[in-house]
């Protein structure tokens, strides 16, 4: 497994001095959210600071750009990161796509699966394999003159990755991508008795298999010797889990481990604004399930317990927190690090 950290908005010095860190302490990779500000120019300074850094999207919003656009900028994060690049997209909500970016979000499902097969059609004719000449339900594409299609180069076998919660889009993720975003509200029976048959599925539609789809796992992982020092990362995992559960479509989550009628508690916790009753709600056996708690010495032993053999790569939720709230944390996400990716 590799071992990425997860970050999101920041300066362009933030990113760049984030990156020296990771790098400097053994992390494989960083993956950049797209929240509130576009991910492209933060990775651009992070590969320019720490050029052997693995860098990927969780995720790019897809909708508001086009296949052309997406691919695009891939191929040259991939030129110049000499192949350290997979590119990821995502649906986002409908409030957001349509709203925020004003773009359209009809059958996000069958929607994304085009995307990415448009994504893919982009690619193959900038590889110089195929004339473009896509054309699916959603996106059509046929126009690239030599004079707008970009050089060529030796790393154009990108790998393009989706996330995915429900039962459609993992069964399209088995179809189509090279990975999948697993959410990072999740429990062990939810990835064995939920999302691995979905992804066989597609994958059998497509004549791959299920290995051919790499998963990528976030993780609320809370390290610290003491309750004192993990009291902080804990408070916040709580607090996470009970936003991410408190969305409707996601309280099966909670149903399947017998915490029947949790996601509806969250649900109006978080329309009153009580967010310390939010998290008040995850109980500590709760956390058991969506997160991993342990000390430093034996954090990577318990990562490795519940995810190797599955995950490709293992992405933490926490860290660039914790490495932000005390810099020293740094050369202990490191040892983590190579711990997991030696095994």
């Amino acid at each position: 497994m590799e071992f990425d950290v997860m970050t999101g908005a920041s300066s362009w010095a933030d990113a760049a001095s984030l990156a020296q860190e990771l790098e400097a302490n053994g992390i494989s990779g960083i993956l950049y959210t797209e929240t509130s500000q576009a991910p492209w120019m933060m990775m651009t300074a992070a590969s320019l600071a720490a050029p052997t850094l693995h860098l990927s999207t969780g995720i790019a919003v897809a909708f508001p750009r086009s296949p052309m656009v997406s691919a695009a900028v891939a191929w040259e994060f991939a030129q110049n990161t000499s192949g350290n690049f997979r590119l990821g997209l995502g649906s986002q909500v409908r409030a957001h796509v349509e709203r925020r970016y004003s773009a359209e979000f009809d059958s996000p499902g069958p929607r994304l699966k085009d995307y990415v097969g448009a994504v893919k059609a982009c690619l193959r004719a900038f590889r110089g394999e195929e004339k473009l000449n896509y054309e699916g339900p959603f996106y059509q594409l046929s126009l690239l003159p030599s004079q707008w299609a970009p050089p060529k180069h030796n790393h154009g076998d990108i790998k393009v990755d989706i996330s995915a919660v429900g039962p459609y889009m993992v069964a399209a993720a088995g179809e189509v991508a090279d990975g999948i975003h697993v959410h990072p509200f999740h429990s062990m029976p939810y990835i064995e008795n939920r999302l691995m048959p979905k992804l066989a599925e597609g994958a059998a539609k497509a004549d791959r298999s299920p290995d051919d789809v790499d998963l990528i796992i976030p993780v609320f992982a809370v390290p610290g010797d003491s309750p004192e020092e993990r009291a902080p990362l804990l408070q916040r995992t709580k607090t996470q889990i009970g936003f991410y559960g408190s969305t409707k479509n996601y309280g099966f989550q909670f149903d399947d481990l017998g915490f029947e009628g949790t996601s509806a508690v969250l649900n109006q916790k978080l329309k009153s604004g009580d967010m310390a009753g939010l998290a008040d709600t995850i109980t500590d056996e709760m956390v058991e399930h969506y997160a991993v708690v342990a000390t430093w010495d034996e954090m990577a032993d318990a990562l490795l317990a519940r995810y190797q053999g599955t995950a490709s790569r293992l992405v933490m939720y926490l860290a660039a927190e914790s490495i932000a709230r005390e810099p020293s944390a740094a050369a202990k996400w490191g040892e983590i690090s190579r711990a997991v990716r030696a095994a």
